[in-house]
């Protein structure tokens, strides 16, 4: 018989190790912190040594911690791994992914079709968020984020630069004043994003207008919300050419500048670091990663 110690508490160890505080450990695990107090306590009788050295703020692991945590640790990794591998050959049909509103909308369900006739036999259940994944506590195999690429524990997979112009309805191009140079900007509201006003500050400078007073300004709180408006006329709106391109390429907005704003950022692909694929999930992101290229590519022609 094997002299194995609780491998509850041996979970509850490591986490407690990696985020140097029971409290925290206790939020990443969805228990109490006594309870995690409880577990490590139980864990050190068992082993007849101390492994955290205790104080208000945090927890430190001792000697003999530090030199238990090197020792299990690739040894749950590894039970992890094999628990991977076999549940990932269940319900290879069914792709749980977490999206942006706007990229949801506006690139991913217009795409939907394609995939589907390529793969009928697989279901994607999508859910749309902002933010980052815990993917540790969370059912969701695949997400795409943005941002500049630097997460940690996460596989990431580029799938598009995230680069800005200016967009407005085809009724203020016909109107009063309608945009023939940057400088006509100074006619017409501007459409920001409340969060990212410094990407018109950005533009316009790069636009060389970079003293512009615009007539007005119209804030809204996220990307899509602010297209929503220019392309309602209420003014001219700076939106990522990438997702508004169906718009544009109908001629339901008016791309009146070709001057692109690079953000310095992208959208991404991404999920659990040494995850194994299931089929499903092999399938999307090869999908998604040729669409996304394919587009890129008849945009440069």
């Amino acid at each position: 018989m094997r002299r194995l110690p609780p491998l509850n508490a041996l979970r509850v160890f490591e986490a407690s190790a990696r985020k140097s505080s029971f409290v925290a450990a206790s939020e990443e695990l969805a228990v109490t912190a006594s309870a995690v107090s409880h577990q490590i306590k139980t864990l050190e009788e068992y082993l007849g040594v101390q492994l955290f050295s205790r104080n208000k703020r945090k927890v430190e692991l001792t000697s003999a911690g530090e030199q238990y945590l090197n020792g299990i640790k690739h040894a749950l990794d590894e039970i992890e791994v094999a628990t991977q591998r076999l549940t990932s050959s269940h319900e290879t049909n069914v792709v749980q992914i977490s999206v942006a509103p706007n990229f949801l909308t506006r690139w991913l369900m217009p795409h939907m079709s394609r995939f589907q006739e390529l793969y009928p036999d697989i279901e994607l259940q999508i859910n749309a968020s902002q933010g980052l994944i815990d993917f540790n506590r969370v059912s969701t195999d695949i997400a795409i984020y943005y941002g500049n690429g630097e997460w940690d524990d996460i596989e990431t997979h580029f799938l598009c630069k995230v680069m800005l112009v200016p967009v407005c309805s085809p009724s203020l191009m016909s109107g009063k004043y309608p945009l023939e140079k940057p400088n006509d900007l100074r006619r017409h509201t501007l459409i920001y994003v409340s969060k990212r006003k410094w990407e018109w500050e950005d533009w316009m400078h790069q636009a060389g207008v970079g003293n512009l007073v615009p007539k007005g300004s119209l804030q809204m709180s996220s990307s899509q919300l602010a297209t929503a408006a220019a392309q309602e006329n209420l003014g001219v709106a700076l939106a990522d050419s990438t997702l508004t391109s169906r718009e544009i390429a109908s001629g339901r907005l008016i791309v009146p500048f070709d001057i692109q704003l690079d953000t310095h950022k992208a959208f991404y692909l991404v999920y659990r670091k040494n995850r194994p694929l299931t089929a499903g999930m092999k399938a999307f992101k090869e999908w998604m990663m040729n669409e996304m290229a394919g587009e890129t590519d008849a945009a440069a022609l």
